[in-house]
């Protein structure tokens, strides 16, 4: 008997997913466990497994298409069997959209509005309520609930989401109070008391509705390409970033003469066991001790809970530049491993990112993040926040300069390193404080070889 196969939820809290690549195609047999669709999350890029061993009947989305999690993705089953019909009986495990309108094409890009020309607004699309929205107003004068304003679907975890459907309520409805509108378990309930959402501050409830994308103009000579992948998920998290952090940034320099001088020494000891040893490697040790000594640059903060996550893991993300763009995999547990093993590990994640072969793990719970331009060039940078962390580290090219040391002009190996910080929780004095502590580090290396 045919069945359809949903968008699976291939991280937590991953709402969607992008078909960039159907690796089988329509009416061909499918092993089980065999890749038959390459998917790509803002999290990672993964081959998804066939369920069960079959034909695949139909795909129901094309390649650059993005579905949420539990929209039909493709009907599995035998020649001949009929994919409409186990399409008209399919019920959403993940609580997505049963309606297979992932078979229909993207959207067209709107045509070019003539200069002077007025635009029409779009017209009001009704919006089902599901059956616990009340008709009329509560008793005690509240306006009804109303669908909550949100780009894409709401955040929830999969447990949420199950408790939501075994109480008869409708996502759309309720407002998350967790971070970046996350839905918890208590907004549900919050919600079936009467109380559609948690207090929210007043400029959140004043604020006004988005205004549409400009019409961008396009010359004879231009080309167009499609924003997709891993292009449209940055596309979508930095302004996030910029808009959710209050960004500032604070620049300085390290002298790293004895640092060329050790990794030179150590380089081939590294090389006789497998490990290229960089200087990102060094870099991410230096860091995790400031880190210690300033555990509030290791940290969160959870508005809508009024607390600040203190992190007791150092979790190092390194920004790796693919083909495709930016990814940030994370070296876990950064705090207990050595240079060499901070190389190694840098080394495999750097190979699988490039490879499109990282996993949802490699890539979650990262707690602070280095970005390092230090082998492309430029002087400094300053480098976007990866959320939810409150700082991010730029890394910039090691270079000979004529520096003053003892009233002599001489030449030293230096590098600008830039920190860009949250200022909602991260002063410039502790700014300053966790970059010099680095560069003290970072200055006399023979002290990382004792770091715990």
């Amino acid at each position: 008997m045919a069945e359809v196969y949903e968008m699976p939820e291939l991280a937590e809290s991953v709402v969607e997913g992008e078909v960039l690549r159907w690796i089988k195609k329509e009416g061909e047999r499918v092993e089980r466990d065999e890749p038959f669709v390459e998917i790509m999350t803002e999290k990672v890029t993964v081959e998804v497994p066939a369920p069960h061993a079959g034909t695949l009947i139909r795909t129901l989305a094309k390649e650059g298409q993005v579905l949420p999690v539990g929209a039909p993705l493709a009907v599995f089953g035998e020649p001949g069997e009929n994919a409409d019909a186990a399409l008209a009986a399919f019920k959403p495990a993940h609580g997505g959209n049963a309606t297979p309108a992932a078979t229909a094409a993207p959207a067209p890009a709107p045509a070019p509005v003539p200069t002077g020309a007025s635009v029409a607004p779009p017209p009001v699309q009704a919006v089902a309520v599901p059956p616990n929205v009340p008709a009329t107003l509560p008793a005690d004068g509240a306006v009804a609930p109303q669908p909550v304003h949100r780009e894409g679907r709401a955040l929830a975890a999969p447990a949420v989401r199950l408790y939501a459907r075994q109480k008869g309520v409708d996502l759309a409805f309720v407002e998350g109070s967790g971070p970046a509108g996350r839905i918890r378990r208590a907004d549900i309930d919050r919600f079936l008391s009467g109380r559609a959402s948690a207090p929210a501050p007043a400029a959140a409830q004043a604020a006004p509705t988005p205004a549409a994308a400009a019409t961008i103009w396009r010359g004879p000579n231009d080309r167009v390409e499609p924003l997709k992948g891993l292009r449209r998920i940055i596309a979508q998290r930095m302004p996030q970033s910029k808009h959710v952090s209050a960004h500032t940034l604070n620049v300085d320099e390290a002298d790293l003469t004895a640092l060329v001088e050790l990794r030179k020494r150590f380089k081939p000891i590294a090389e006789a066991q497998g490990v290229k040893l960089t200087y990102l490697a060094f870099i991410a040790k230096a860091t995790v001790a400031a880190l210690k000594l300033h555990p509030f640059v290791n940290a969160s903060l959870d508005e809508a809970a009024h607390e600040i996550v203190v992190r007791g893991d150092y979790n190092i993300g390194v920004a790796v530049d693919t083909e495709q763009g930016l990814m940030v995999p994370v070296v876990h547990g950064a705090e207990r491993r050595s240079v060499l093993a901070i190389a190694s590990e840098i080394a495999r994640l750097a190979e699988a990112a490039r490879a499109g072969k990282l996993t949802p793990a490699d890539m979650e719970h990262g707690t602070f993040t280095i970005s390092n331009s230090g082998s492309i060039g430029g002087l400094f940078t300053a480098p976007v926040i990866n959320q939810p962390e409150v700082a991010i580290l730029g890394v910039h090219p090691i270079k000979a300069r004529a520096v003053v040391r003892d009233g002599a002009v001489v030449a030293r190996e230096m590098m600008y390193l830039s920190l860009s910080y949250d200022h909602r929780l991260v002063d410039g004095a502790l700014a300053v404080r966790f970059l010099s502590d680095l560069i003290r580090l970072l200055e006399n290396p023979e002290m990382l070889l004792i770091e715990g």
